[in-house]
Formats: C-alpha cells, structure tokens, sequence
C-alpha cells in the first residue's frame, strides 16, 4: 500500500493509487514521524489527508487540513485520534449526527441513537 493512496469516498471507501510524487510529501511538522497516510481531498487551495503519525514513540490518528497561501501550505485544521476507545466514540457521534446531513432521522438508521449520551 503506498503511503500516497487517495480515497474515493464515493466509491465504497476504497483507496485509489495515486503517483508517488515529493510535491505529495504531508506539510506537517518533523517533530512528527508520518508513517502513513491518505489523501481525502486535494485541490490547489486545500489539501485534506488522514495520516498515522509518531512522536516520542507514541502513535496517533491525524486528521489535516491545510490551505494553500503565499506559496506554502498552512494547516487549518488538526484533529488527534490517540485510542480506539477514542474513536469508538468519535465514530459513534458522526454516526448519530450524519443522519441529520441528509434530513434523516437518527433512529430510522442507528437504533442505539434513541437519547444515550446524545450530546
């Protein structure tokens, strides 16, 4: 699996090979080991990737998003996912609220979404 893979959220999630290219190298930090990642979006403007990173050893889930301003990528926005148990409840929550994207209602499609911990 090469680290530079694009995801084609529209086809069934899955990844699509993408050119292994130095322009595709992640604008985050050396202060992070990138040993992963996927391309979500990337326009000229914005650049969104989901990336398996490391520091001091530890590992984490990272979610980027980054604009394209005065020649360089800043970051925008950064999101940790340090645990299972944290993305359990991290995929739990966009689950009950994803209904609502579209007008649906929560418990046509996520029983368990009936009032627990709802917000």
């Amino acid at each position: 699996m090469k680290s530079t893979e694009e995801i084609d959220v529209t086809e069934d999630y899955s990844p699509q090979s993408k050119p292994n290219a130095k322009s595709d190298k992640l604008p985050i930090s050396e202060f992070y080991k990138v040993l992963d990642y996927y391309t979500i979006f990337k326009s000229d403007k914005w650049w969104e990737a989901i990336a398996l990173i490391e520091t001091f050893g530890k590992r984490s889930i990272a979610m980027y998003m980054w604009q394209f301003r005065d020649g360089n990528w800043k970051r925008k926005h950064k999101f940790h996912i340090r645990g299972v148990n944290e993305w359990v409840k991290v995929r739990k929550s966009v689950e009950r609220l994803l209904p609502k994207l579209t007008g649906q209602d929560n418990k046509q499609f996520y029983p368990q979404a009936r009032g627990e911990n709802s917000r």
